[in-house]
C-alpha cells in the first residue's frame, strides 16, 4: 500500500513556514526520490540543496528549491510519525509484560511495537524479527543510528523459545550486517531466572562484545513479573543472591572490557543493587549513561544530582509541608534526600510514601507503572501537607494521565490536595520540595 505524505503541521518560523507550505499538503518526492517511509525522508532531507514536489489540496504542484545547512530540519510534522504503518511485534515473548496486562486499559497500551524506525526516532528496542534483508540495508546506506537490539539470548535456539519466533535466532544474523556497516547500536538482555541467565548470559555477553566498539552498551534487567501470567510460562522472581551472581558476572565482564575497549559495555539495571543490597556503582561506570531508558544509572544520576544542588543551598527557616509518592525501588533513596534537606531546612517536613503496586502486583515496584487508583487507595485519608510530589514517568507522555486513565485533576479532588509533576533530575526534586 502506497501511502501519502500529509503534512499534519508546520513549525513556525520553520523552512517549510517560509515557504508557504500548510497542513493538508502531500509531499511527493525530495530530489526526484519516491518517499517511502520515514528512513527515506531522514536521509534525502539532509542535503543542503533540495527540490521538494509538493501536491496542494487543490491538486496543484509546487516544486520547491532549497538552500539549508546540513542536516537542518525543514520543519514539517507528518500525520503519520513513520510516514507507514507502524510495525508490530510477531514474537510472543515468555516475558512480555503487555502479554501480563489486564483487561480493560486504553486499547494503545495493548499495542507491541518492533519498528527499527521507533528503535532510530524514539529509542524503542526491536528484535530484528520483522526486518527484512532490505530495511538493513537501508539503515546501513542511510547510516542511521543508533539502533537499539533486544537481544535477551544470543544462543539461537535459546531465542527461538524465548521468543517463541521459530526465526527468531536466525534474525541475529543481522546484526553482523549492521556491525560491518559501522552501525551505532545499543543492546539490551532481559533476564529470566534459570532460563538466560548463568551460563547463559556469559555466553551472550561473550557473544556480544564481539561487536565492540559499534555494539555500545547492553543492559541486562530484571524480568517484569505482574500478577496476570496466568495461561503464560511460569517465571521465578530473582532472590537476593541471585542478585548477586548477576552481578558477579556482569562486573567481571566490565573490568575485562574496559581494560581492552575502555567501555564499561555490560551494564546491570538498577534494581539488581537495590534487590543484592549493594551500592550503585559510580558514575564513571555508566559510561555516560547510555543505558538510561532502561533504568540503569538513573539512581546514581539523580543522587549526584541531588548532592551537587544540595551543596549550594544555604538552609533557612521556611516552614513547608510536602510529601512525595513514589514506586518501592527509589522509595529508600528519596527518604535519604529527604532526610538530607531536613538538616538544612528543620521546619520543612517531608513525607516519603512509598506506594505498593497493588494493580500490576506487588513484584512490579518501579514508579512508572503505579497507577492512579494505588495512589488514592494509599494516600486517602493521610496528611499529605501542602502538596503531593509525583514523578513524570507515572504519567503518559506530555499528559496529566495516569496508566489507569485517571488523570490528576481527579487525582487531586479525590485527595484535596494539590499536587504537583516532579521532573526526574535531583535539582528539580529540591525546587519542587523547596516550592523554587
Amino acid at each position: 500500500m502506497k501511502h501519502e505524505h500529509r503534512i499534519k503541521e508546520i513549525e513556525a518560523g520553520s523552512i517549510a513556514d517560509e515557504l508557504g507550505l500548510e497542513p493538508g499538503d502531500r509531499l511527493l518526492a525530495i530530489n526526484d526520490n519516491e518517499i517511502e517511509d520515514v528512513f527515506d525522508y531522514h536521509y534525502y532531507v539532509n542535503d543542503e540543496e533540495l527540490v521538494l514536489l509538493v501536491e496542494k489540496p487543490d491538486g496543484e504542484q509546487w516544486e520547491l528549491e532549497i538552500e539549508k545547512d546540513y542536516e537542518e530540519d525543514l520543519g514539517i510534522v507528518f500525520e503519520q510519525g513513520l510516514m507507514d504503518e507502524y510495525r508490530s511485534c510477531r514474537n510472543k515473548c515468555m516475558f512480555c509484560f503487555i502479554d501480563q496486562m489486564p483487561k480493560g486499559m486504553r486499547d494503545t497500551l495493548y499495542f507491541k511495537d518492533d519498528d527499527s524506525r521507533l528503535s532510530f526516532l524514539q529509542g524503542n528496542y526491536i528484535t530484528l524479527t520483522n526486518m527484512s534483508d532490505h530495511d538493513i540495508e537501508r539503515i546501513v546506506r542511510y547510516h542511521l543510528e543508533p539502533i537499539n537490539i533486544s537481544f535477551h539470548t544470543t544462543n539461537p535456539e535459546l531465542r527461538c523459545r524465548m521468543l517463541h519466533n521459530r526465526f527468531a535466532g536466525d534474525a541475529l544474523r543481522k546484526v553482523k550486517t549492521l556491525y560491518e556497516g559501522r552501525i551505532q547500536m545499543n543492546g539490551q538482555i532481559v533476564l529470566c531466572k534459570g532460563i538466560n541467565d548463568g551460563e547463559e548470559l556469559e555466553r551472550s555477553i561473550r557473544d556480544m562484545a564481539e561487536y565492540l566498539p559499534y555494539l555500545q552498551s547492553v543492559s541486562v534487567v530484571p524480568v517484569g513479573l505482574t500478577k496476570y501470567r496466568e495461561g503464560l510460562e511460569p517465571l521465578e522472581s530473582f532472590t537476593r543472591e541471585d542478585a548477586r551472581q548477576v552481578l558477579d558476572i556482569i562486573h567481571r565482564w566490565q573490568k575485562k572490557l574496559y581494560e581492552k575497549w575502555g567501555l564499561h559495555f555490560i551494564h546491570a539495571g538498577d534494581e539488581w543493587y537495590i534487590l543484592a543490597e549493594e551500592e550503585v556503582p559510580e558514575e564513571e561506570r555508566y559510561d555516560g549513561y547510555l543505558q538510561l531508558e532502561n533504568g540503569v544509572g538513573m539512581l546514581r544520576l539523580l543522587e549526584n544530582e541531588f548532592e551537587e544542588a544540595y551543596a549550594l543551598l544555604q538552609g533557612d527557616n521556611m516552614a513547608r509541608s510536602v510529601s512525595v509518592a513514589t514506586g518501592l525501588l527509589a522509595a529508600p533513596y528519596i527518604q535519604k534526600f529527604a532526610d538530607r534537606l531536613k538538616e538544612k531546612y528543620p521546619n520543612t517536613d517531608i513525607k516519603v510514601w512509598p506506594i505498593k503496586n497493588e494493580f500490576f502486583g506487588e513484584k512490579i515496584t518501579v514508579s512508572g507503572l503505579i497507577t492512579g487508583q494505588d495512589l488514592v487507595k494509599q494516600l486517602k485519608g493521610q496528611d499529605l501537607g501542602e502538596r503531593l510530589l509525583l514523578p513524570c514517568n507515572m504519567f503518559r507522555s506530555q499528559e496529566e494521565v495516569f496508566l489507569d486513565d485517571m488523570t490528576l485533576s481527579e487525582l487531586k479532588d479525590t485527595l484535596q490536595v494539590e499536587a504537583d509533576i516532579v521532573k526526574s533530575s535531583g535539582q528539580d526534586f529540591i525546587d519542587a520540595v523547596l516550592g523554587a
